[in-house]
């Protein structure tokens, strides 16, 4: 027997030579069975992975539903408990900017006649946003609910148009003011032009389409000269970044009526001022300067003339909007598609009687009992426009919209707020 060690080794050359396939044969067996291995921990590495990476999408989903502003079965029953309808005939309504100034006072006037109302709003920090918050609160004991968030929020928006079939759509949500444009242009486009387009495309592929009246503005009457101003005037001279979103608003929401049948009525709001009004606007900041003795700034046009407003009291606006709502149609799409033509209305909101800025003060300074320290100056050009006066004609003729209010009793009205509001006394503030 040979030694051990001979065995690897065939005693003539052919045997080697078969030897040595069958040993080549056997390493690339190895190797490949080696190569095998690896393919199939790669694999198991791969799906190790993609399953990690599948479970933290998982945890980081659910951490962002738990972190929600929105969404949750309690939500959904808040939601729907607010647009319940308690009239017979009544609507529900999906209100944006519910927090705002009109939109709080149109949301309770709303619900106060019994028709179902969930507000939307982002409480955004463009003025002091506990005045937002003190708007919330008293809707809330109103059962108004107000959903935390943005119109730019599509899926959002889906979602209350999923738990609600809202039968209206009242878009009072929007970036405000002239001359804060010339500050954060970017903020109007975000807010009035594609907030819009975000609504617009919900409520056209709502099932049933909810007919809408939205906020536009005096605005959009720009450079005009004709007084006073109607409808049916040339707006294609904006004055401001405000007015031109406002005036593109009127041309994208006639679009979305004519292509997919959705019922349009757009309000042009003339200076509305009243109780939880905005900081922003020239009564509110006046008050609080002349109470403060801060001096006043009062703007003159050209040739010294004084500028002049068609103040509007708040509630003479909520008369108008419940009225838009009452008389709005019915849009005819369903699913994204026009069944057939649906209405398409402008209307004028205002009183019809302007009132120069001077004597605005002066009616301030006889409520507040206390004269104003008055800073006379040009107006810059900032987008401001020396005057505004409504035709409100067409708005009477439609559905019996009537202004009752002057501005010297609106501004009472509005002084009797401010002073309980802000702890005045007297002038004085308690705070």
């Amino acid at each position: 027997m040979p030694p051990l060690e001979d065995e690897t080794f065939p005693s003539t050359p052919g045997k080697f030579k078969i030897e040595r396939a069958h040993t080549m044969n056997r390493q690339l067996y190895r190797c490949f069975a080696s190569t095998s291995t690896m393919f199939l921990w790669a694999l198991f590495l791969i799906a190790l992975t993609a399953s990690y990476l599948s479970f933290q999408g998982f945890v980081d989903s659910g951490s962002r539903y738990l972190s929600a502003s929105w969404g949750g079965i309690q939500w959904e029953k808040q939601v729907r408990t607010s647009a319940q309808i308690h009239r017979q005939g009544g609507m529900s309504v999906l209100v944006t900017g519910a927090a705002g100034f009109v939109g709080s006072h149109v949301s309770l006037a709303l619900k106060r006649r019994g028709d179902g109302v969930v507000g939307l709003d982002n409480f955004n920090d463009y003025y002091d946003p506990s005045l937002k918050k003190a708007r919330k609160s008293l809707l809330n004991t109103h059962e108004v609910f107000i959903v935390e968030g943005d119109v730019n929020d599509a899926k959002l928006l889906a979602k209350l148009f999923d738990v609600v079939a809202f039968t209206h759509v009242m878009h009072l949500a929007a970036q405000a003011g002239v001359r804060y444009a010339m500050e954060n242009p970017q903020s109007y486009v975000h807010s009035n032009i594609a907030g819009l387009v975000t609504l617009l495309e919900t409520c056209k592929s709502a099932n049933p389409q909810p007919a809408i009246v939205w906020a536009s503005s005096s605005s959009v009457y720009g450079l005009n000269e004709k007084v006073p101003f109607s409808e049916s005037d040339r707006t294609d001279q904006p004055a401001s970044l405000y007015a031109a979103t406002k005036k593109a608003g009127e041309e994208i929401t006639h679009t979305y009526n004519h292509i997919y049948g959705l019922s349009i009525t757009g309000l042009r709001f003339f200076t509305v001022y009243g109780p939880w009004g905005r900081p922003d606007m020239a009564y509110f900041s006046f008050t609080r300067n002349i109470l403060q003795g801060k001096p006043i700034t009062v703007y003159r046009g050209k040739n010294h003339a004084d500028l002049a407003r068609d103040f509007t009291y708040i509630d003479d606006i909520v008369k108008g909007c419940l009225g838009s709502l009452d008389t709005a149609g019915q849009s005819t799409g369903s699913g994204g598609k026009k069944r057939g033509p649906a209405p398409y209305r402008i209307f004028n909101l205002g009183n019809t009687s302007p009132v120069t800025v001077p004597t605005l003060v002066s009616i301030l300074e006889r409520h507040l009992k206390v004269k104003a320290k008055r800073n006379i100056v040009d107006m810059p050009g900032n987008g401001d426009v020396p005057f505004t006066h409504a035709n409100i004609s067409s708005a009477r003729r439609e559905f019996g919209y009537k202004p009752t209010t002057d501005l010297q009793t609106g501004l009472k009205k509005f002084v009797k707020w401010y002073l309980s509001y802000y702890g005045y006394n007297h002038g004085k503030s308690v705070n």
